[in-house]
């Protein structure tokens, strides 16, 4: 969803992926360049992509695996934006790390974007609008029966799922 946004919007989207089947829900999503970050060192290519500028923001999902390269990735004055721990939590850094290139770094929490009601009704009018404008896309859920909750953790743990996974 986010890469659609902001393509949307007119940004150019580097995403990063774990694997090759994830190349192409990457480049449907919106990605002008993906990078399989298992296989390649995406900060590096982050930066042959941008001209060895680096990206203004980084939006990272993953936490453990990648936090130190969305760090490398950013140009000066850049954000970094955590807002998941597929790989487990980030390590703790020293915030001195911040001053190479004046960064920012926040741990984004939908919670608190959305804690009074009209944020709530503004953030979801804004991606409704969206929806039905046609720049961004819901893929369906994978579903798994109840009674098979450990393999959708299994698939869940491995990476292997794209987008929502629900129990049903």
């Amino acid at each position: 969803l986010a890469c659609q946004w902001l393509r949307a919007i007119g940004a150019e989207v580097i995403g990063t992926v774990g694997s090759e089947a994830k190349v192409e829900v990457a480049r449907a999503a919106g990605c002008n360049h993906v990078i399989v970050y298992t296989k390649e060192d995406f900060a590096a290519r982050t930066r042959e992509l941008t001209g060895g500028l680096g990206v203004h923001v980084a939006y990272d999902s993953v936490g453990k695996d990648t936090f130190d390269g969305s760090l490398a990735c950013l140009a000066p004055r850049g954000t970094l934006v955590g807002f998941g721990n597929a790989s487990g939590k980030p390590p703790m850094f020293d915030p001195m790390r911040l001053a190479a290139g004046s960064f920012f770094l926040t741990r984004a929490v939908l919670g608190h974007y959305t804690a009074t009601r009209e944020d709530l009704l503004a953030s979801a009018g804004a991606f409704l609008e969206r929806v039905v404008d046609g720049s961004i896309g819901v893929r369906p859920p994978a579903r798994f029966p109840l009674s098979e909750a450990a393999a959708a953790h299994t698939s869940l743990a491995s990476r292997a799922t794209i987008g929502s996974t629900i129990l049903v």
